[in-house]
């Protein structure tokens, strides 16, 4: 009898042994390939092999505390969940060239609407990533293994100071990599590879945790300290400028252009312009060629966010979803003060993004979701309502609205993976570098532009053009960086970390009939659109909580800051994940020195953002304002 149990237990202890290095094997190979790491040395190529063995083992081995009868399901489910979130960050990285954190995971209601963009970003040879469950399920099945069905303590212990062994050698070596690792917490590239993948999701749970206290710790004098840091970049632009006011009264409509970057504006593809429409209407208006997004994981939620309040995304996740009850100062809830009636029209459910619960809370007075619009098989592709069906169903709709009114179209066709579903789409020829979604970029981008144009004749035929300000933004990247192979054969150079920040130009074509435009050079970004249209509107905010400056203003610094970190102004660029400063006129490595003013800024202002939305700073505001007033008064009393 004893005989049989050691024989039972050894087999247990070789299933467990074998289970763990086909996960570590999975693992490492997926970090090797999968994801673009840039090892540089010897230690972090040995940081990568030993980074899964601390996690592998520590949970795998929380299966021996269960019950013997409920231990092989215990064992395969955490073997399963490990593997899921493996494979969710290889996917979600394919796209999105980045990883996911736990705030990602609550817009869980946006997933079943991926559609097209799933499916693309999903591979034959994915079956590699789930083929050793099947092997692993078999072989408890047809072998009857217990993996443990008794076990001693004193190896589990063993196990155990295993686990631990191995995170100690692993964190000790990151840190020697990258000394305040867990400090600098905005660069998931360097955890990830410094700490591997199961570890980063633990430490991204204690932040997720950490964050979510801000609020109940927070106070207003966090707040005052960031009034005063906004009002003194204000207070450096001085006047207010000469367009302050020029457009008093006038509708606003901006339209969302999505995932379109700016370097297709001017260009052609086989002889052909990829944007006729912008091109042209880039000549009438106001063009802001040095414009770039400032999106973190929220991609268009947080382009929208960015906009209406000036504030930046996060760096882990969306406002939109993490903090969509928070209280805010947007521009639909300032302009609905002035008498504006604030919408937003989107062909898509009104879950998506959480948008139905976080307009609310922007000041938004109504909400042009799907429900609203017509969608069928033949008028939708992708995430839903084409753009040209979109724009021609929205204008009743808009038409009658109160004036003057605020009014957001978010376009949606140009969308990865990049769809063309019938020929009235081919407007222009695709690509043919290879890559299938750069190839028919260009083609649902010609859509878009044609979209636009429509969108202009019908607002002219309707009688709204004259008396509205047209704001048309890129709301951020269309080609991520999983395919710089083919944007180099577009571009024509290599996409080193200076072009790659380059790519993050997005266009900003401000339009107001009547007044004469210009191209401007000023480097500005999606920061600054919430001051610069309440400039043009002539309503001005005092003692507001916003980190942009007008764009229209000849004395503002040229300059942005994108969620990353990097910093791009008119002399230099700097491209935060590989710390490295570039002359901005030559393209050309300079002495990083250069750029530490520009480093330690950005890590300035995206702290004080995020202190404000991890905060709800803002829902201190009231007070903030008595407590300004009451100084003034002591003041003017000569207290």
């Amino acid at each position: 009898m004893f005989n049989q149990q050691q024989n039972l237990l050894k087999k247990g202890w070789f299933f467990f042994t074998v289970a763990a290095v086909l996960l570590w094997a999975k693992t490492y190979s997926a970090l090797q390939i999968a994801f673009t790491l840039n090892i540089e040395n010897g230690i972090q190529q040995f940081i990568i092999i030993i980074t899964p063995i601390s996690s592998i083992l520590f949970f795998l081995g929380l299966s021996l505390f269960f019950k013997p009868k409920r231990r092989n399901k215990a064992f395969m489910t955490i073997y399963f969940l490990m593997s899921l979130a493996l494979y969710s960050n290889v996917v979600y990285y394919r796209f999105f060239n980045d990883y996911i954190t736990l705030p990602v995971l609550m817009q869980y209601k946006n997933f079943g609407d991926l559609g097209g963009s799933a499916k693309a970003l999903i591979h034959p040879m994915d079956l590699l990533y789930w083929i050793d469950i099947v092997i692993l399920i078999t072989w408890l099945v047809a072998k009857k293994v217990r993996p443990t069905m008794e076990f001693r303590r004193r190896t589990v212990a063993m196990l155990f100071a295993a686990s631990l062994g191995f995170a100690v050698v692993n964190l000790s070596l990151a840190e020697m990599e990258r000394p305040q690792l867990l400090v600098r917490t905005f660069d998931r590239a360097k955890l990830v590879k410094l700490l591997g993948i199961y570890n980063y999701h633990v430490y991204d749970t204690v932040m997720t945790a950490k964050t979510s206290s801000h609020r109940v710790m927070a106070d207003s004098n966090e707040l005052s300290e960031v009034l005063n840091y906004v009002n003194s970049q204000q207070g450096k632009m001085g006047a207010k400028g000469k367009y302050f006011g020029k457009a008093e009264g006038k509708n606003v409509v901006l339209v969302s252009l999505e995932s379109t970057q700016n370097f297709v504006i001017d260009r052609k593809l086989n002889g052909q312009e990829i944007t006729p429409f912008l091109n042209d209407l880039k000549e009438d208006s106001f063009y802001f060629s040095n414009f770039y997004h400032n999106t973190g994981q929220g991609k268009t939620s947080d382009s929208e966010f960015i906009i209406d309040n000036s504030m930046y995304g996060l760096s882990r996740g969306a406002v939109f979803t993490t903090n969509a009850n928070n209280e805010f100062n947007a521009t639909p809830e300032i302009l609905k003060s002035e008498g504006y009636t604030p919408v937003s029209f989107h062909g898509n459910h009104a879950s998506f993004w959480n948008r139905d619960v976080m307009y609310q809370s922007l000041g938004y007075e109504h909400y042009f979701s799907k429900k609203e619009y017509n969608v069928t098989e033949e008028n939708s592709v992708n995430y839903g309502l084409k753009d040209i069906p979109f724009f021609e169903q929205s204008m009743p709709m808009l038409k009658g609205l109160d004036k003057p009114y605020y009014a957001k179209f978010i376009t949606m066709t140009n969308h990865y993976p990049y769809i063309v579903n019938n020929e009235n789409m081919e407007m222009i020829d695709p690509a043919n570098t290879g890559d299938g979604s750069v190839d028919r970029y260009f083609q649902t981008v010609r859509y878009m532009d044609e979209s636009i144009k429509k969108f202009f004749q019908m607002m002219k035929e309707q009688g709204e053009y004259e008396d509205t300000i047209f704001v048309l933004y890129g709301d951020h990247y269309g080609i991520s960086e999983n395919h710089n192979r083919a944007m180099s054969e577009i571009l024509g150079k290599e996409i080193r970390p200076f072009e790659h920040v380059q790519l993050q130009k997005v266009p900003l074509i401000i339009h107001v009939p009547g007044m004469e435009g210009k191209e401007m050079e000023t480097v500005g970004g999606q920061i600054d659109l919430k001051p610069t249209i309440l400039n043009l509107l002539g309503v001005e905010q005092k003692n507001d909580v916003q980190f942009g400056t007008d764009l229209l203003n000849k004395n503002r610094e040229s300059e942005t800051i994108l969620r990353d970190g990097s910093v791009v102004t008119d002399k230099y660029v700097y491209a935060a994940e590989q710390n490295i400063c570039y002359d901005k006129e030559t393209g050309e490595e300079i002495d990083s020195k250069s750029c530490a003013p520009l480093k330690e800024e950005a890590e300035t202002e995206l702290g004080f953002s995020d202190k404000v939305v991890y905060g709800d700073l803002l829902r201190f505001m009231d007070s903030e304002k008595e407590e300004i007033k009451r100084k003034i008064k002591d003041n003017g009393n000569g207290s």
